[in-house]
C-alpha cells in the first residue's frame, strides 16, 4: 500500500536552518511571549439613538462619545471603542460577555454580567485566562532545532516535579480568573456607513493552544483579515476573537466533580457563551447575527467540532459558517481519567471538596493548573501520577488523564468524531476544513527506538485504554505496522509515531468534517454514512514545509511581509478563500485558483482537497488513508 504524500515531507532534512527557525517561533514557549456617526438621513435613525445614548451616559457621569472613540450601550455596561487612523476600523476591545467566573461560579457555567449598576468600559484593561504549559515542549523545541543528538536517547524524558508556579513570562498580558472578554473590529466603512444598518458578515475566532494556553490576541488583531475583506472595495467583514477557560479552570471533570456541582467543559460553554452573546449584540456594532463563521486553529479547531456536535446533535450552533484550522483534541471518554484528574487537583491543593477550592486563592489554583499541565507526559498536554522507579526510556507509567474536554454525557455526549459518523451534528452548518502536511511532528516522542519504547511513548500516552480494549496489536501491526520502507508512507521510527499522532489527534479530524458535510451523494459502504447536509465542504491541505502544527496560522493573520511566512502571495490567496467563505460560502472569487468543493471527487471516488503549496495552488485527491481514519473514527481505543 503505497501512501501519496506531499512531495516535500523528508523526515531527514527537518532539522535544517530555515527549518529550525519556524520551529523556534512553533514552540509554545514562544507563542507564550510573541504574541462617528454618520450624520445622513438615511442614517438619522442610528444617529437619533447614538445622541441618545450620549445623553445618558453624560448624565450617568460617563465621557460623552466623539467621532474617533464611539459608545455602545450593551446594557450592563457602555462600551467606548478607539478608531484606528492606520487600519481605517474601531476597535472596542476587552468586552465582558460574562460575569466574572470567581468565588461560586469557579467551576460553573458561564453567567451574564450583572445589569444591577451599569458600568463604563473603554476597552483599556486587557486580561487573558491563567496559561500553563507543558515543560516536555522545551524538549521538543531543542532536538527539532538542533537535531537527535541534542537529547540523551538512552535516559529518556524526565517528567520535572513542579514546586512553584513559574512567574509570568514578560511581555504576555496580565493573567486573571476574571477574564471573559471579547474583541469586536468593525471597519469604518461599515461603522459610519449605511451598512451598520444593513449588517455585514462576521467571523469569530477561537484561540488554540491544547485548551491550557492562548488568549484572544496572541496573534494579533485580526485587522488582516478585516484587510483582505476590504480589497478591491470589497464589503468589509466584522471581526470577533474572545477569551475562554483553559486547563483546570475550564476543562476539570468526573462524576465526584459533578456531585460537588462542578460543571465539566467549562471553556466550551465559555465560547457557546461568547456566540450566544453575538447573536444577541453583534447587529448594535453592524453585524448580521445570521452571517456569523466560527474561525478556530488547533484547539480552537476541536472546540468548534464540540460546538457542532453540542448535546449529541440536538442543539442548533449559534453559527451558520465554521472554518476549522487543524482541529485537535485529546479524547477523554473514559471516567476513570476524568475521576483522575480531578483526585490529583484535590491533592495538590489539599481540599475535599469543590466549595473549599471556590475558597482558594488565584494564586493557589494557579500553581495547581501549572503542576500538572506542566508535569505532562511527553506530547500531552496532561499529567500522569507516576514513581520514579517507572521510568523507561522517557514515558512515566501511571494513571493518564487529560486537561482537555471530556465526555460529560450533556453538551459533549460523545467524541466529535464519533458524533460525525453517527449523523449527530448540526447539519445546516457550511464548513471550510484544513489540516497541514506534518501535524504530529512537535508532539512526536524521541524516544521511540524499541518495540517497547514506542508502544510506551506512543500508545501507552496518547491512548491509554487502547490495552484494556484490545487494540493495541491491531494499531502497532495492522494500521502501522514497523516496516520503514515507505510502504506505509514512513521511514524511520519517528516518522511512524508522527503518522500515528497526525492521523489520529489532527488530520483524520479534516476527513471526518470533510466527508460529513460533503459527501452528499456517498453511496460507499455502511462505514461511510451518507451526509444529510446540504451544504458544499471545502478542504485543504497546508503544506509549505515544514508545514507542522500552528504554521498555517501565521498565513490566516498576515498584515505584511513577516519571516514567519515564507510566501506572502499564499497568505493573499488564503486570506481571500477565508474572507470570500465568510461573505458567502464559497471560497472562490476572481484571480483566484478554483477552489473545489469536497464532493466533487476523483475517478476513484476521493474527495478532493486544494493543496496550498510553497509554489502552488492546486487541487489534489484526499490523500489520507481512509482505512486508518475510518478506524480511529469509531473511537474503538477508548
Amino acid at each position: 500500500m503505497k501512501m501519496w504524500w506531499p512531495a516535500h515531507i523528508d523526515f531527514t532534512s527537518v532539522f535544517s536552518e530555515d527549518t529550525s527557525f519556524f520551529l523556534s517561533e512553533f514552540d509554545p514557549y514562544s507563542r507564550y511571549l510573541t504574541s462617528s456617526i454618520h450624520k445622513s438621513a438615511m442614517y438619522s435613525c442610528s444617529y437619533v439613538l447614538s445622541l441618545v445614548a450620549a445623553f445618558s451616559v453624560a448624565v450617568l457621569g460617563f465621557p460623552a462619545a466623539t467621532s474617533d472613540r464611539p459608545q455602545i450601550d450593551l446594557g450592563y455596561e457602555i462600551h467606548q471603542g478607539q478608531f484606528n487612523s492606520t487600519g481605517q476600523y474601531y476597535n472596542f476591545s476587552n468586552i465582558r460577555y460574562a460575569a466574572p467566573p470567581i468565588g461560586n461560579l469557579r467551576f460553573a457555567p458561564p453567567a451574564a454580567p450583572s445589569t444591577a449598576e451599569k458600568v463604563f468600559n473603554d476597552g483599556s484593561n486587557l486580561k487573558i485566562c491563567p496559561n500553563a504549559i507543558p515543560a516536555w515542549s522545551a524538549t521538543a523545541t531543542k532536538w527539532l532545532t538542533q537535531g537527535i543528538g541534542s537529547i540523551n536517547i538512552t535516559a529518556g524524558y524526565t517528567i520535572p516535579n513542579i514546586t512553584t508556579a513559574p512567574p509570568a513570562m514578560p511581555g504576555t498580558p496580565t493573567e486573571n480568573e476574571d477574564c471573559l472578554f471579547l474583541d469586536v473590529l468593525v471597519p469604518k466603512g461599515v461603522y459610519d456607513s449605511d451598512m451598520r444598518e444593513k449588517g455585514v458578515p462576521v467571523v469569530v475566532w477561537i484561540h488554540g493552544g491544547g485548551y491550557t494556553i492562548g488568549w484572544k490576541t496572541q496573534y494579533g488583531s485580526g485587522v488582516g483579515l478585516i484587510n483582505a475583506s476590504r480589497r478591491d472595495k470589497q464589503e468589509g467583514i466584522i471581526y470577533v476573537a474572545l477569551n475562554y477557560r483553559l486547563g483546570l479552570f475550564g476543562f476539570l471533570s468526573g462524576n465526584t466533580f459533578k456531585q460537588q456541582s462542578g460543571t465539566p467543559n467549562a471553556g466550551l460553554l465559555d465560547q457557546r457563551f461568547a456566540l450566544e452573546w453575538v447573536q444577541k449584540n453583534i447587529a448594535k456594532f453592524g453585524g448580521d447575527p445570521n452571517r456569523v463563521t466560527v474561525l478556530g486553529e488547533s484547539a480552537g479547531g476541536g472546540s468548534i467540532m464540540h460546538q457542532i456536535t453540542a448535546n449529541g446533535g440536538t442543539a442548533k450552533a449559534p453559527f451558520q459558517q465554521a472554518i476549522i484550522q487543524s482541529g485537535a483534541f485529546l479524547p477523554v471518554p473514559g471516567m476513570e481519567r476524568q475521576e483522575n484528574l480531578y483526585e490529583k487537583f484535590r491533592n495538590i491543593t489539599k481540599v475535599q471538596t469543590l466549595d473549599q477550592a471556590r475558597k482558594l486563592t488565584t494564586e493557589e489554583l494557579q500553581f495547581a493548573n501549572a503542576k500538572i499541565v506542566g508535569e505532562s507526559n511527553y506530547g500531552d498536554f496532561s499529567f500522569s501520577e507516576f514513581n520514579s522507579s517507572c521510568r523507561l526510556a522517557g514515558f512515566v507509567k501511571g494513571s493518564l488523564t487529560f486537561v482537555d474536554p471530556a465526555v460529560d454525557g450533556t453538551f459533549a455526549t460523545d467524541l466529535p468524531g464519533k458524533l460525525l459518523l453517527e449523523g449527530k451534528f448540526d447539519k445546516s452548518v457550511r464548513v471550510l476544513v484544513g489540516h497541514n502536511a506534518d501535524e504530529g511532528l512537535f508532539f512526536t516522542s524521541p524516544f521511540v527506538f524499541t518495540d517497547e519504547s514506542f508502544k510506551k511513548n506512543v500508545i501507552d500516552v496518547s491512548f491509554p485504554n487502547a490495552d484494556k480494549n484490545n487494540v493495541t496489536s491491531y494499531i502497532l501491526d495492522t494500521l502501522y505496522p514497523n516496516v520503514l520502507d515507505g510502504t506505509y508512507g514512513y521511514n524511520n521510527s519517528i516518522a511512524r509515531a508522527t503518522y500515528i499522532l497526525s492521523e489520529a489527534l489532527f488530520s483524520c479530524n479534516a476527513q471526518y468534517l470533510s466527508r460529513a458535510f460533503g459527501l452528499n451523494n456517498d453511496t460507499d459502504s455502511s462505514e461511510d454514512k451518507d451526509s444529510d447536509s446540504s451544504n458544499d465542504a471545502y478542504s485543504y491541505v497546508f503544506s509549505v514545509p515544514p508545514a507542522l502544527h500552528g504554521e498555517d496560522v501565521y498565513y490566516t493573520f498576515y498584515e505584511g511581509p513577516s519571516l514567519l511566512v515564507k510566501n506572502d502571495t499564499l497568505a493573499l490567496i488564503m486570506q481571500s478563500y477565508f474572507t470570500n467563505f465568510i461573505k458567502g460560502g464559497d471560497p472562490n472569487g476572481e484571480g483566484l485558483p478554483n477552489f473545489r468543493a469536497y464532493d466533487e471527487k476523483t475517478a476513484k471516488g476521493e474527495g478532493v482537497l486544494m493543496n496550498l503549496g510553497q509554489s502552488s495552488t492546486v487541487m489534489i485527491p484526499d490523500y489520507l488513508p481512509r482505512k486508518r481514519c475510518g478506524w480511529w473514527q469509531q473511537a474503538l481505543y477508548a
